[in-house]
């Protein structure tokens, strides 16, 4: 698959990077010099320029991009980039913060196919959104990464608390919720938490007994 990514910060960059080792090719659009330098690099193609500049983006090949992410930290150019893309039939990423409203959430979320917060699902979690993979696949990302799904239990401390509060050990983020018998989504910035609900972490793999301790509490 050809992908876009749209800004080369830290999500920018190990997505771009996760994605390369898998065998897509990607192309990153980076209006910071010392970014798009440091993407180049890495190895990566780059286009320098503003993700929300149509020309820009003329110069990446829309007509023949599968997918494309907008992973800046500015809500307008993501959405600009999203819409130029979706007139190239791309899929289509766009970030957010977390600590945007519902009301905002939704009002964007129309338009796109996917939105995300970088903030707590991380790079997995943007792989998965720009693939359209199934949210409830487990497996192996690295040798010491992996991805899974906990049952949250009644009693849990986890009962109660927005997902993207969930503080967990190392570096362990939650990139999927759904309530019970129901499918796995990126949740809504203020949806909480209920007894039976089932997450999806990405994590080092010698953290997981320690995660399950404190989510089954």
């Amino acid at each position: 698959m050809k992908i876009v990514i749209v800004g080369y910060g830290r999500v920018g960059a190990r997505t771009a990077d996760i994605l390369s080792t898998e065998g897509h090719d990607v192309v990153i659009v980076e209006s910071e010099e010392d970014k798009a330098r440091t993407a180049a690099d890495a190895g990566h193609e780059i286009v320098e320029g503003d993700g929300e500049d149509e020309r820009v983006l003329d110069e990446v090949g829309l007509g023949d991009t599968d997918a494309l992410a907008a992973l800046t930290g500015d809500l307008n150019v993501n959405f600009t980039a999203c819409m130029i893309a979706n007139g190239h039939d791309c899929r289509t990423v766009l970030r957010i913060d977390e600590d945007y409203r519902e009301e905002i959430y939704r009002k964007y979320a129309a338009d796109v196919d996917e939105v995300v917060y970088p903030e707590r699902m991380g790079a997995a979690g943007a792989k998965t959104a720009l693939l359209g993979g199934d949210l409830n696949v487990l497996g192996d990302l690295t040798e010491h990464l992996t991805a899974t799904s906990l049952d949250i239990p009644e009693g849990s401390p986890a009962v109660g608390r927005r997902v993207v509060d969930i503080d967990l050990p190392g570096d362990a983020r939650v990139y999927a919720h759904g309530r019970r018998r129901e499918p796995m989504t990126i949740p809504l910035p203020q949806t909480e938490i209920e007894p039976g609900d089932q997450v999806a972490l990405v994590a080092e793999q010698v953290d997981l007994d320690e995660i399950r301790s404190v989510l089954h509490g």
